[in-house]
């Protein structure tokens, strides 16, 4: 099969965004925009990526949707809707640093990440070191972040980071960022460096396409 027609499987098995499976409709918007920005903290965490998705959609479904709601929350509220999603080893700094990433969105941007995107003149280096401004978030979470958010700010795209591009390796295709952002189908880049990122994390997925496509 062509790299393309293995694309297509890696898809069909695990083109699930790590956004979308948490619940989050991205959108240039501010509330999708923030919660995004609280998967990508919990994602950060050495913890199973499975976890930190329940955890920030339990977040978000009892209404955990926007940094004012956020910011408003008590500790232990956010504690304990962290513990409900079964993040319980580091519940208690990530609810600090939950409450204070919320207050930061709120006080350096007005509530809205996309300021973000304005304050980095659309740059995503500048984008990057911007993100990593939040408690809990450095360059996995910043990747995480633009990663998921590619299809979104067009400006990021394409964004196969580290991780995406050994899952590429996995199931033998290209590694480097322009040739697989040739492969990835309209609109679905970030779909594409998501399921290669899972790829790096379940070795099933990566047996799976490769059996389906040799």
């Amino acid at each position: 099969m062509s790299q393309r027609d293995v694309v297509n499987v890696l898809l069909d098995r695990a083109g699930t965004g790590y956004a979308e499976e948490a619940g989050i409709t991205l959108a240039d918007k501010p509330a999708p925009l923030f919660q995004l920005l609280m998967l990508a903290e919990l994602l950060s965490t050495r913890i199973s990526a499975d976890i930190a998705v329940a955890a920030a959609r339990e977040l978000i479904t009892t209404g955990y949707r926007t940094p004012r709601r956020v910011a408003d929350a008590g500790w232990q509220e956010l504690v304990d809707a962290l513990g409900r999603g079964h993040y319980k080893r580091y519940d208690e700094s990530t609810a600090t640093r939950l409450g204070a990433n919320a207050c930061l969105v709120l006080d350096k941007y007005d509530g809205d990440l996309r300021n973000l995107a304005e304050a980095a003149d659309r740059d995503p280096k500048r984008a990057a070191q911007l993100l990593q401004e939040f408690q809990g978030i450095g360059p996995i979470g910043s990747d995480i972040f633009l990663r998921e958010i590619q299809d979104v700010w067009s400006w990021v795209r394409p964004h196969f980071d580290e991780r995406a591009r050994r899952g590429a390796q996995r199931v033998h295709l290209p590694a480097d960022t322009d040739s697989l952002a040739r492969l990835a189908p309209d609109n679905r880049a970030a779909a594409l460096a998501a399921a290669l990122v899972r790829v790096t994390l379940h070795d099933e997925i990566a047996e799976q396409v490769l059996a389906e496509t040799r």
